[in-house]
């Protein structure tokens, strides 16, 4: 018998209910400049994140240089061979870089056998070997250099994402093209200079001495020294491509104290200047604290990506917290400091394409969109009205409630909607009635065969449910597929086709069949029906 139990009934209801309260802040939002704070914060009012193609913003294509990476953790492995032959008394040749190993030959041959034990002594992850001319290499395995570029990939993808999510932005999509590509999308942010600033930055920092004993202007490079330029403000960089020989400083190699110990930065002021202040982990903060306790006068160069931003006089010994001076605006260390937090990039990024999309394209795309979706609405509504009569109509009137529990479920959960994704509601409005169709279509022909409006009702509802289910599951298999397998914009669409198939079920099964018991309650001795 036809019959809904009230628990039901209002389970039914409250979904609607809240399909409707969950799209609500989509339309009331849009339409009003109304300042919401007083809004109770128990209400809805998540809106639907639009993505890049809808509301303009920035696409950039990066390329990540692993095998610079690769050369750079290779250095580390200089580090290794000084500390393992360090006061044992083998004399050998400076340690010189080739590719991802460094080289290095013992003055006595005799030596080289216990010099390759000693260094893979103290880094058991190396790889030791020994020429046949005595020349001994320090660098990894084939194994070991693959897993290491794919953590770099891995890592890079997740600094760039830090750096972009500390702008405020909404849904940014970052994920891996090819083997060392990375696709940047950041709906809404019309700055790309800026984007691209804070994105290319490795952010490589550390703390090196300065050796005051060079002339940096007549200096010759030799073991343990280096010459680094002074990092140009952003008006100097506008004004000349780089630094004159008076801004260059010596510095040693070797960072006394990495900025990887860094475990916060913020922009600050001293003085009424703009600066950065910065904390040491524990490790960070004993090094730093022995540091400028042992050098005391001296200065001390604070380097990032092999420019020097500050060469401060170290005044007292300093612990786990800092600041960062230099000729700094506030915009400036604000981006220092987000690049500090985040932490360095694994390997140079280079930027090979960059689109900016206007907010206007985006505007036109929305309303073309509601154009379709209107359109398509009343195509359907005025069909399954002349087609179904008063049941065409209560069709009509799910298919209205569909659309905003689709609307709610992508506010709700925060899904990014795009071009792709307005499609995917398009095809849903003509894929909702299917059910119905199927359902009015039986209970005509249980009607033909001189079932009476209940019994044919009951019947119709009952007997297309399989029909129904395999339908659209099958669908539903189809779009699960394109969101594993797709991306980008494939996944916007399979994302609200599949929102659509499950409230589409639910409405044309549930939501009508309720519609049309309520109708039929009110005049239980109907001997026809107006389908």
């Amino acid at each position: 018998m036809l019959y809904i139990e009230k628990w039901k009934a209002a389970l039914i209801v409250l979904i609607c209910a809240l399909g409707v309260a969950y799209s609500s802040p989509n339309f009331w939002r849009s339409a009003t400049a109304v300042d919401d704070s007083g809004i109770p914060g128990w209400l809805p009012s998540k809106t639907v994140s639009l993505g890049l193609d809808l509301q303009g913003g920035v696409h950039l294509l990066l390329q990540v240089d692993i095998a610079a990476g690769v050369r750079s953790r290779a250095a580390a492995f200089e580090d290794t061979v000084r500390q393992s032959l360090r006061g044992t008394g083998i004399r050998r040749t400076p340690p010189e870089r080739g590719g991802a190993a460094v080289k290095f030959r013992t003055l006595d041959p005799n030596d080289a056998q216990r010099a390759a034990d000693l260094i893979q002594e103290n880094d058991p992850s190396a790889v030791v070997t020994i020429g046949d001319a005595g020349e001994i290499t320090v660098g990894f395995t084939e194994t070991d250099e693959e897993r290491l570029r794919l953590a770099m990939l891995t890592q890079t993808i997740e600094i760039i994402r830090r750096r972009v999510d500390a702008l405020g932005t909404k849904e940014p999509i970052i994920q891996r093209q090819g083997d060392d590509r990375i696709v940047v999308q950041v709906p809404g942010f019309d700055e790309p200079e800026v984007l691209k600033k804070i994105i290319g930055t490795t952010a490589q920092l550390a703390f090196r001495l300065v050796d005051t004993t060079s002339d940096p202007t007549t200096f010759v490079a030799r073991p343990g020294l280096e010459r680094l330029p002074q990092a140009l403000t952003d008006e100097q960089k506008a004004m000349t491509p780089r630094p004159p020989p008076s801004q260059y400083f010596v510095v040693r190699n070797s960072p006394v104290v990495p900025g990887a110990l860094l475990i916060d930065a913020q922009p600050s002021f001293q003085d009424s200047r703009p600066v950065v202040s910065f904390r040491f982990n524990g490790a960070g903060a004993r090094r730093f604290l022995d540091l400028t306790g042992r050098h005391i006068g001296e200065p001390l160069a604070i380097v990032l990506d092999n420019e020097i931003i500050s060469a401060p006089t170290i005044q007292a010994a300093i612990g786990a917290n800092g600041i960062i001076t230099g000729q700094f605006s506030v915009p400036e260390t604000q981006r220092l400091s987000l690049l500090l937090r985040s932490g360095a990039l694994p390997a140079p990024v280079e930027f090979i394409q960059e689109a900016s999309i206007g907010p206007g394209l985006g505007k036109d795309s929305i309303e073309a969109g509601k154009i379709a979706c209107i359109v398509a609405f009343l195509a359907v509504a005025v069909f399954m009205s002349v087609s179904y009569g008063l049941f065409g109509v209560f069709a009509a009137f799910a298919l209205i409630l569909n659309g905003g529990m689709i609307i709610g479920a992508l506010s709700a959960l925060q899904a990014t909607l795009t071009l792709p994704g307005i499609a995917g509601i398009v095809l849903t409005i003509g894929m909702a009635v299917d059910a119905n169709v199927l359902i009015f279509e039986r209970i005509r022909e249980e009607l033909s065969i001189g079932q009476s409006p209940v019994a044919a009702i009951d019947s119709g509802y009952r007997r297309a449910l399989s029909s129904i289910i395999d339908s659209q599951v099958t669908t539903l298999i189809a779009a699960v597929i394109l969101f594993a397998m797709g991306s980008g914009p494939i996944r916007g669409f399979s994302v609200t086709l599949t929102i659509g198939i499950i409230t589409s079920l639910f409405t044309a099964i549930f939501l009508t069949r309720l519609m049309v018991v309520i109708w039929l309650r009110r005049a239980p001795r109907r001997t026809s029906l107006p389908i």
